[in-house]
């Protein structure tokens, strides 16, 4: 298994993937870097407060806020059905340690996501990134992660 620890400054790798995994990530990004990028329908957003958020994320941020949850950043990533570009590469969720349940929704990532998800925490922001770990799994990630989001409010609750 392939993980990474680095000083206390700079991003720690919590998830753990395999060197071929690691591998697969390198070539499907050389492939997306290489193929032609249709737009085939604009990037979808709703308002979250004042913030606009990808459309795929708002149930999420919303879920994640009833629960608590301190968010700071979000993308639902480029996809070749709908938007390849005008989004980061890999969809990603951002949010603060210090506030909120972030530790508890860390761990039941974890367990859900596997593979699936690049979980780093940066100690000198206090804040946790999940990232999908293949551009080709952004929109399950966004459905996991909207999944996870429903159970970790259900576990919460009880």
């Amino acid at each position: 298994m392939h993980q990474e620890r680095h000083d206390a400054g700079s991003e720690l790798l919590l998830s753990t993937h395999t060197d071929e995994q690691w591998r697969r990530r390198r070539r499907e990004l050389n492939d997306w870097i290489n193929r032609p990028k249709v737009r085939k329908l604009p990037k979808r957003t709703r308002l979250f407060g004042k913030t606009p958020v990808d459309e795929q994320l708002h149930p999420i941020l919303i879920r994640l806020q009833r629960a608590g949850l301190v968010t700071e950043f979000s993308c639902a990533g480029v996809s070749p059905l709908d938007e390849p570009v005008d989004h980061s590469l890999y969809a990603y969720l951002t949010y603060f340690s210090d506030r909120g349940p972030a530790e508890s929704f860390t761990n039941l990532l974890m367990r859900n996501m596997k593979h699936r998800a690049l979980i780093t925490y940066e100690p000198s922001r206090s804040r946790y990134d999940v990232s999908s770990f293949f551009i080709g799994h952004n929109r399950s990630f966004c459905i996991l992660l909207l999944h996870s989001a429903e159970q970790f409010i259900q576990e919460s609750r009880l």
